[in-house]
């Protein structure tokens, strides 16, 4: 077996678990990727301690320490695939450790993500359709509203967030813009439950998969992570 840089192993883990964490991956899938990746690598027993504000990675036995710590948190479930893909990827043989730590380099400085037109017709499309979810009414009068304030509360909280950078102001005032416009639509005629538009409006910034992951990492054993997801908006 040849042997291995275990500093840049504990890097390459680190910089993958970094990745996810951001992402906004479970903490139990954080812990089995890096613990794969050490495990393809020929190196057994590793000790890890993952937090959302920092990953500590170590040897058993030797002196190779290593701590991450995690400066900003979203939902980009791109990034966590394509880590996953790339931890295969080393795990069939067709990456080295070297061009395992190169790619993740890379995915951390860059990442492709969907153009602002897409996720506009996204925050409309969501809009309508959760509408109809949670209402079970096909109000196709009060549909388009909803998709129009969906999309409005959406822009709005996206700017202010690139803005500030506190996600609890830029989220207020995204709900703060689409009731105004729901109110305004209702009252102008082009609405005619402000209820259920209001419902369908405020989906694109309910945090569906925050809150999914928190109770995952919960019922795995990450307490701590579990109940900080939970109150953390995003």
């Amino acid at each position: 077996m040849t042997s291995v840089d275990k500093a840049e192993l504990l890097d390459t883990c680190l910089l993958a678990g970094r990745i996810m964490i951001e992402g906004g991956s479970e903490m139990y899938r954080v812990d089995d990727t890096m613990a794969r990746i050490t495990d393809n690598a020929g190196v057994r027993g590793v000790a890890l301690f993952t937090t959302p504000t920092g990953i500590v990675a170590g040897l058993n036995n030797e002196q190779y320490v290593q701590v991450r710590q995690i400066h900003q948190r979203e939902i980009d479930l791109e990034k966590v695939s394509r880590v996953n893909q790339l931890s295969r990827e080393f795990a069939a043989g067709e990456l080295s450790l070297a061009e395992l730590h190169q790619h993740l380099r890379a995915l951390a400085l860059h990442v492709p993500f969907f153009p602002m037109w897409l996720q506009i017709i996204g925050a409309g499309v969501l809009s309508a359709t959760m509408m109809i979810v949670f209402t079970q009414q096909y109000d196709w009068f009060d549909i388009p509203t909803a998709a129009v304030a969906g999309i409005v509360g959406f822009l709005v909280s996206t700017y202010i967030n690139r803005l500030t950078n506190i996600r609890f102001v830029a989220e207020l005032a995204g709900a703060l813009a689409l009731a105004l416009v729901t109110l305004a639509a209702c009252k102008v005629g082009w609405g005619l439950s402000p209820d259920n538009i209001l419902i369908g409006a405020a989906m694109p910034m309910v945090p569906g998969v925050a809150i999914t992951n928190s109770i995952r990492d919960m019922l795995a054993g990450h307490l701590l992570t579990g109940i900080t997801r939970g109150m953390e908006p995003y």
